[in-house]
């Protein structure tokens, strides 16, 4: 089902962007990063966080963390992570494969400003065996996403 609202989403909205099915799991950074030959911070992983009772999902480059400070001033409180069972609830998507598209719920989605680094990002597309290859600035236009300064510097 996941992966399928993702095809539908691309199907849709950008259908010259072509899902890359894997043999091997990429649903860390690490692995994601070595089976699609690129550098941990071109993996964009999309993150489930709430802030009160509002939930909603910030996408990053791979090699880097959140900064608390940042995040608290960005979303007016202190962030939590969302549980597995949550995550699948409200994205549809398993942790892993967890992206911006094809939500199963419409949440809220916002783009830290360290993917603006690279020309391309490869963001997971629904499952832990696929993903995508998208500029930064089409995803997050796709999407309706919102940039934002969340992180830490990827070099600290």
């Amino acid at each position: 089902m996941s992966l399928e609202s993702v095809r539908a989403f691309f199907s849709a909205k950008a259908p010259d962007i072509e899902i890359i099915e894997m043999e091997t799991s990429t649903a860390t950074v690490t692995q994601a990063a070595e089976a699609h030959g690129v550098v941990p911070g071109r993996i964009a992983k999309t993150l489930s966080l709430r802030v009160g009772d509002r939930n909603f999902l910030v996408v990053t480059r791979g090699d880097t963390r959140l900064d608390n400070r940042k995040v608290k001033a960005a979303f007016g409180g202190k962030a939590t992570m969302l549980d597995a069972e949550q995550v699948q609830s409200l994205t549809g998507h398993p942790v892993g494969g967890v992206c911006p598209f094809g939500l199963a719920t419409s949440l809220q989605i916002y783009c830290d400003i360290s993917l603006k680094a690279f020309d391309e990002v490869v963001p997971a597309a629904g499952s832990i065996h696929t993903a995508v290859r998208i500029g930064p600035e089409r995803m997050a236009a796709l999407v309706g996403a919102e940039w934002v300064d969340v992180c830490q510097d990827p070099a600290a």
